[in-house]
């Protein structure tokens, strides 16, 4: 290319980029000030890092160490205790602890905790209970009744946990040396080959943990890397073994950042930080090892009944009158809508607790909330975790309470000196909450309340709570006059991609947009260069051992962070940011999401005392699910961000988060029709259904095309026909931990051909769901399991034809998402409503679907949907068998509305007649199904579960 050609092409990205800039200025400036400064290109650039599982020439602790041996052993009642002493020091990572604590505890008759300490605990981070639950004893237990002994080894420390009924070896550290110095922890465990190992999240990753794969857990506000660290931290896992058909589950109770290794017979899990307190659940089967661990951390948050209707968000809603407009477009085509969604749009100039005074004023605001609100319809705003630092040279940018209340109570997190940490996020320099700091509940529990006297919202989103920074340590120290600033040369979206088959499925559509994907590979070229500028950039990694707590910032020993240059500040609040209390946010970066959750949790129930708050929150750790859903963040327009959403969700359900989603039709780049059509009825079986996109993309909403409005109108119809159902699942995970989406090898645990199935899933026991998830085709495959297992098409209420272990080939013409109920299961509906409020209004019904045996079961459960404290429920039992049902309720709550009709499916001959209890009813039979309807005529009175009932056919 011709030189000069070269310079054309640079000043053309160069004025591009300045257009972007300056369109994102005049988008969200309303400040007086006139100079918009930008965050410096070096502020953001942290020191280059070599993970040491990328580093050929780093030292291999297993080879090096010497480990210890047990001394001192005393045999308690319920375990032991002893001192390991050091063979040998190595100071590998770290400076070694000559002498640790060991206790072993049996807690109940299926858990197991082994606890490793240093007996001195001086500048050795322990988590408190306070924050993290510490699973204990409940009842009085002698040895032989554990299902897991503990073994071990007393001159070469190693210890073993057996399965008492099997003999089966479930985890082993026998033969490799214990490592443990102050910043590097590191104990491995033997595998069998071709083992099956879930969990170890968050990331986005199938369901299995194969051989080769590194997981690292440390938050980051990254979007969606595939195989590395994403938002939350989940330091457990399951394993499940298929030559003994039992499952068993591992969790290592630590906020530390952590790195896993798998092997083809081993795991090595490695800390840089805290102590050893692993627990280790018996099962058997998945779903009992899930129900153990979930119950410890915390049992899933009861949401609302509104939360299951479908939510509308987009980042680009630049006026409070796109709302509006949104609104009526849903109402115009008729496609339901429960809540709408505010990205950082209607902040003043992105700053939380504002909305902008000229494009979200006040009264008009407040305005369309109310007729939300009057229409049974809810509304969510975003909520970032960092607060802004005015400028004090502005008088009116530094007229901003929040920060100046949280200064003077102290709630912020400092700097080693006792400074502010200053970072950087969306307004410019910004601060960060210390949820450890005793004045921090009282902020929030104010400003929320001051916020919803305002504009009475109904939720919280709560984003970039890693907690994400734009830049590396306090930048702005000293800097934050400068306010507001922004990030250089930030795009917003790469407009330039569109998802797999999109020229081929959208071909008229391609080409009214080639202009503008043009414009974007534009736009993408500056960011490309601004990105290799900046990774030429070469620093030490300053690596060193350093005693007491060690290098804080540069530990020894690198995790792979996944951050381009895996620098544990980049993109997030520093290691060496401090607590009220002098707890580094080293030890506790992982619990920040957390715990800000937790805050969020409390301060909406000052402000709405005994309804249940609803929030969705990005950063996750073992336990949020008490207090949040979880969406799967910033994924990309395209399907096999559609596939990983499968295993992402089950991944969360065993995390104990239950209530998730992911951005359907997708949140980076362009949707198209057809991906957004498979992607909407995909997202119509998730527990949360969102669909939402980036600033700058093509706008999504379901009526943008004809077909996606028939697609999703469709499962719409068929998810609030379900809400009955659907709410039942929440309140069963809720008591139980059990997830509301359900993994095929979760359902049939002993079938090893359906290890890693991340195509297909069961929501609850009785529906399984077989989406497509490429382009360019009108069919999908599914296997559908269990020998004497009975499958019916949802639809047509067919019996199937299915093989158990065969892959089947199901019909999935655009606009169809196959779905299909198994045999033994009932399933309570309410006729569908325009929001969840008018959904309840109406008529009840029932889905019998009979197993080989002619049998089925199910039931419903039902409150009011929105109080914390529930004085009145309503629990309904259904059996059916030998051609009779019987519906069987117990509980105070009242329910109105009639029970309409019954279906039941799976059988073999018209019946002569239908009754309800003595009464004859009106049915129908075709092709193996019986529709008995009318059935408001004997309800009516007494609602449809006021009383016991029987129908025979």
């Amino acid at each position: 290319m011709p030189s000069r050609m070269k310079i054309s092409i640079i000043l053309l990205i160069v004025v591009l980029d300045f257009l972007a800039i300056g369109c994102f200025a005049d988008a969200s400036a309303n400040s007086t000030t006139t100079t918009q400064h930008t965050i410096p290109t070096e502020l953001t650039i942290g020191v280059d890092q070599v993970p040491n599982i990328k580093n050929a020439s780093a030292v291999d602790a297993n080879i090096v160490a010497k480990g210890y041996s047990l001394i001192n052993v005393t045999h308690l009642d319920r375990g032991l205790t002893g001192i390991l002493k050091l063979k040998g020091t190595t100071n590998i990572y770290g400076y070694d602890f000559d002498y640790l604590n060991l206790t072993v505890e049996y807690q109940t008759e299926k858990r197991l905790n082994v606890h490793i300490e240093p007996v001195d605990l001086t500048n050795v981070f322990v988590l408190p209970d306070s924050l993290v639950p510490k699973p204990k004893i409940e009842d009085s237990l002698p040895f032989d009744k554990s299902e897991l002994v503990f073994e071990y080894d007393k001159e070469n420390f190693g210890f073993e946990i057996l399965r008492s009924s099997t003999g089966e070896s479930l985890f082993s550290t026998k033969g490799n040396p214990l490592v443990f110095s102050n910043q590097f922890i590191q104990f491995n465990t033997s595998l069998p080959e071709g083992y099956a190992i879930a969990g170890l999240g968050e990331s986005i990753h199938g369901s299995l943990n194969e051989p080769g794969l590194v997981k690292t857990l440390f938050a980051n506000g990254v979007p969606n890397p595939i195989d590395d660290n994403d938002y939350g931290v989940h330091p457990a896992y399951y394993d499940q073994r298929y030559g003994t058909n039992t499952t068993h589950g591992v969790y290592w109770r630590s906020s530390a950042p952590q790195e896993v290794v798998f092997e083809e017979t081993s795991l090595t899990w490695r800390s840089i930080s805290g102590v050893i307190d692993l627990y280790f659940f018996s099962g058997p089967d998945p779903k009992d090892v899930i129900q153990q661990y979930v119950s410890e951390i915390g049992l899933p948050a009861m949401q609302p009944y509104w939360a299951l209707g479908y939510h509308q968000c987009k980042w680009g809603y630049d006026t409070i009158d796109d709302l509006v407009d949104v609104v009526a477009n849903f109402k115009k085509f008729d496609i339901p809508l429960e809540t709408i969604w505010s990205d950082i749009d209607y902040m003043d100039t992105n700053k939380d607790f504002t909305n902008d005074p000229y494009r979200y004023p006040t009264q008009k605001y407040r305005e369309f909330l109310d007729e939300l609100h009057n229409n049974s319809q809810h509304y969510v705003p975003i909520f970032d975790a960092a607060i802004y630092v005015p400028n004090p040279n502005n008088e009116t940018d530094n007229d901003y309470p929040p920060f100046h209340l949280g200064n003077e109570s102290e709630v912020f997190l400092k700097n080693p000196d006792g400074s502010l940490y200053i970072g950087a996020v969306w307004p410019g320099y910004t601060v960060f909450p210390d949820y450890l700091a005793n004045n921090t509940q009282v902020y929030l529990n104010t400003l929320f309340q001051d916020w919803y006297e305002r504009l009475p919202f109904d939720g919280i989103w709560a984003d970039m709570n890693e907690a994400a920074s734009y830049c590396v340590g306090s930048c702005g120290s000293g800097r934050y006059f400068d306010n507001p600033v922004q990030r250089k040369g930030y795009h917003f979206a790469d407009q330039s991609h569109y998802p797999l088959g999109f020229n081929n499925s959208n071909a008229t559509e391609w080409e009214s947009i080639t202009e503008s994907i043009s414009s974007s590979i534009a736009a993408t070229a500056t960011g490309s260069l601004l990105s290799s500028s900046s990774s030429s950039r070469s620093v030490d990694s300053m690596n060193t051992l350093a005693p007491g707590r060690g290098n804080i910032n540069y530990p020894p020993y690198a995790i792979n962070n996944m951050i381009n240059n895996h620098d544990l500040a980049a993109r997030q609040i520093s290691p060496n940011a401090t607590h009220a209390d002098g707890t580094l946010e080293y030890d506790i970066h992982n619990l920040y999401g957390f715990l800000e959750e937790k805050a969020i949790h409390e301060a909406l129930l000052s402000v709405r005392p005994n309804k249940r708050p609803f929030i969705i929150g990005r950063s996750t750790f073992s336990g949020a699910g008490k207090y949040a859903g979880h969406w799967g963040g910033d994924n990309i327009a395209d399907y096999y961000m559609m596939y990983f959403s499968i295993p992402h969700a089950l991944s969360m359900g065993f995390f104990g988060l239950p209530f998730f989603g992911s951005d359907a039709c997708g949140f980076n780049g362009n949707t198209d029709m057809e991906l957004c059509s498979r992607w909407m009825q995909l997202a119509s079986f998730y527990p949360f259904y969102r669909n939402h996109n980036v600033i700058r993309a093509i706008p999504q909403e379901p009526y943008r095309w004809e077909a996606v409005i028939n697609a999703t109108k469709t499962s719409m119809n068929v998810r609030y026909l379900l809400l009955p159902y659907y709410y039942t699942l929440l309140h069963e995970s809720h008591v139980s931990g059990v997830p509301i989406m359900r993994a095929l090898s979760w359902q049939f645990p002993y079938d090893r051909n359906l290890s890693g199935i991340d195509n297909q899933f069961f929501v609850g026991d009785a529906l399984v769901v077989t989406p497509v998830l490429e382009p360019g085709v009108n069919f999908t495959k599914g296997v559908f399991p269990g020998d004497d297992s009975v499958y019916y098409d949802f639809y047509t209420h067919e019996k199937q034809n299915f093989t158990a272990g065969r892959n089947e080939t199901l019909d999935a013409p655009l606009g169809h998402i196959p779905l299909h109920i198994r045999g033994g299961h009932i399933i309570p509906t309410q006729e569908p409503g325009y929001t969840t409020a008018e959904s309840r209004e109406n008529p009840f019904g029932l889905i019998v679907a009979l197993d080989a045996k002619g049998s089925a079961s199910g039931k419903l459960y039902l409150d009011d949907g929105e109080s914390v404290e529930v004085d009145e429920s309503l629990y309904v039992d259904f059996v059916a068998s030998n051609n009779k049902l019987v519906g069987a309720p117990f509980g105070e709550y009242s329910i109105v509305q009639p029970l309409a009709n019954v279906t039941i499916l799976g059988v073999g001959e018209k019946p002569t007649n239908a009754l309800f209890g003595n009464n004859t009813a009106d049915f129908d039979y075709n092709n193996g199904t019986v529709y008995i309807t009318g059935l408001e005529e004997f309800t009516r009175e007494r609602g449809a579960f006021g009383y016991e009932f029987v129908i025979t056919w």
